[in-house]
């Protein structure tokens, strides 16, 4: 009996261990998100009064106002979903005519590209940016919506084909090959069999490349000037400056930004985790 009671003790404590961590580290996670809707809807003296208050004081929309009334912050929401949304047209195509000449067609150099599709990714934004934007300035790119979606989509289809290639690779050989006997081209194997079987991996590709347009900044600024064209993140990053940094205005639309995204992922996440992870295993 005393070593079963030993025995369970030991399971409460290393079970309450656990949840403790688990309890710290989401505190830790959705804290900064709550404090910036406490910030977004209390004034900003109560904001940046010490100690600080952990509860909204005086609550009210002014912040949602102010910037909507002086910024076009409806314009700035609207340009990032439209970039995005090119962006992830772009790279979910190529992405998929990436991975498949990868993954289903022998030819010399395969494994070499493989590679230096992966090696693009070692190169920061901030190391090519000055040339990109000479280039864009050469042919009479700059201030063009869909030309930055250009960029961004560079820099997400080796990551696509990345996680595409090994769900393409997790389809038996045999699938194929019956469908060639049959008489289907390649292209249409790719289009009636390997596309339908690998949807969820199309759709974290898509997730994927949405985020990363719709989070830039670095690229976004360089190659967009005219206020009327900025996306959200530049446009809200604007309305500060040396004198003044509207707090409250700027968490307020901190707060819009995020919420599109995370709308977006909830809806759609059960496809982006078997997405992600197929292909991990083979049959």
């Amino acid at each position: 009996m005393a070593v079963v009671r030993g025995s369970r003790k030991k399971v409460f404590v290393m079970n309450s261990a656990r949840y403790i961590f688990v309890g710290i580290i989401c505190t830790l996670v959705i804290f900064p998100l709550y404090w910036m809707v406490v910030t977004a809807i209390q004034p900003p003296n109560v904001t940046l009064q010490y100690p600080p208050v952990l509860y909204p004081v005086h609550p009210n929309l002014l912040g949602f106002k102010q910037l909507f009334h002086g910024n076009p912050m409806g314009r700035w929401l609207l340009n990032s979903g439209f970039v995005a949304s090119i962006t992830t047209i772009i790279t979910v195509s190529f992405s998929i005519l990436g991975a498949y000449s990868i993954s289903y067609f022998k030819w010399r150099g395969r494994a070499a590209f493989a590679f230096l599709l992966l090696f693009t990714q070692m190169m920061p934004e901030a190391l090519i940016v000055i040339p990109i934007f000479k280039i864009y300035d050469r042919l009479h790119l700059l201030n063009q919506l869909p030309a930055l979606s250009l960029i961004h989509a560079a820099f997400v289809i080796p990551v696509g084909v990345w996680i595409l290639r090994p769900a393409f690779e997790s389809i038996p050989k045999e699938v194929n090959e019956a469908a060639s006997i049959d008489g289907c081209t390649d292209m249409a194997i790719l289009r009636k069999i390997v596309l339908p079987l690998t949807s969820p991996a199309i759709i974290a590709v898509g997730v994927v490349s949405f985020f990363a347009s719709w989070g830039d900044y670095l690229m976004a600024v360089t190659m967009i000037s005219k206020k009327e064209l900025y996306p959200a993140s530049v446009g809200l990053a604007s309305t500060m400056s040396q004198l003044d940094t509207p707090i409250q205005t700027l968490l307020s639309g901190a707060l819009l930004y995020g919420l599109p995204p995370v709308i977006l992922y909830m809806f759609i996440q059960r496809f982006v985790i078997s997405g992600l992870t197929a292909g991990a295993i083979k049959g």
